[in-house]
């Protein structure tokens, strides 16, 4: 059984997936605060209510990001911890690709960068590109994309879908990658950033250590 998460915005979710990716349960909320305090008891409720424990866990898998830097944080130590404690391997997908993995009709992925800006993640380019709120076309707001409500609601992006899918996503991602032995090394998987949190130069970003 693989436990995955995403916590790369306020629309979170966890999943439990089969060795092959088949979802098996899930579960998505949406907080304003206190982000990635509700993915553990989440987890543990899904696994409860299958009958199963976290004995029966044979892999972790977490959405990178970008997106929130309290989220991302929490959500990977958890995911890191959890990997750890159990000692079965832990693969990293990037959130904005699992997004659109679950919403195969958008266009495009977007998670807040900022007050007034976001990270954009098209089919057409894997690599997301910083892009100000007023840059954003009238057209583009219309098209179908994937956005977390809260943003979907603040640029009026009338026919988005919030990302509570991701988990489910992420695990069918990473079930690819436990098959083909690709996990992840545990100490050096970090969150995608992309770029340093306000006021911290890129010059003076010390390492993230994890575990």
């Amino acid at each position: 059984m693989i436990i995955a998460l995403d916590s790369a915005s306020p629309d979170q979710s966890v999943a439990l997936a089969d060795l092959s990716g088949a979802l098996l349960a899930d579960a998505a909320w949406s907080t304003a605060k206190g982000q990635g305090s509700e993915l553990l008891p989440r987890i543990l409720g899904l696994l409860d209510d299958r009958g199963a424990t976290l004995g029966d866990v044979q892999g972790v898998a977490a959405g990178l990001g970008p997106g929130s830097f309290t989220g991302l944080r929490v959500g990977l130590a958890l995911a890191k911890g959890l990997a750890w404690g159990l000692a079965v391997p832990i693969v990293g997908i990037r959130s904005l690709d699992a997004w659109l993995d679950a919403v195969p009709e958008a266009a495009a992925a977007l998670v807040r960068a900022g007050a007034s800006e976001v990270w954009a993640r098209s089919r057409e380019n894997a690599d997301p590109q910083l892009v100000p709120f007023d840059a954003i076309s009238a057209d583009s707001r219309a098209t179908r994309l994937v956005a977390p409500r809260e943003l979907a609601a603040a640029l009026h992006l009338a026919q988005a879908s919030p990302p509570d899918g991701a988990a489910a996503a992420v695990a069918r991602l990473a079930a690819a990658r436990f098959a083909a032995g690709a996990e992840d090394d545990l100490a050096a998987l970090e969150p995608v950033y992309l770029r340093p949190p306000r006021g911290v130069a890129d010059g003076s970003v010390a390492p993230v250590t994890w575990l």
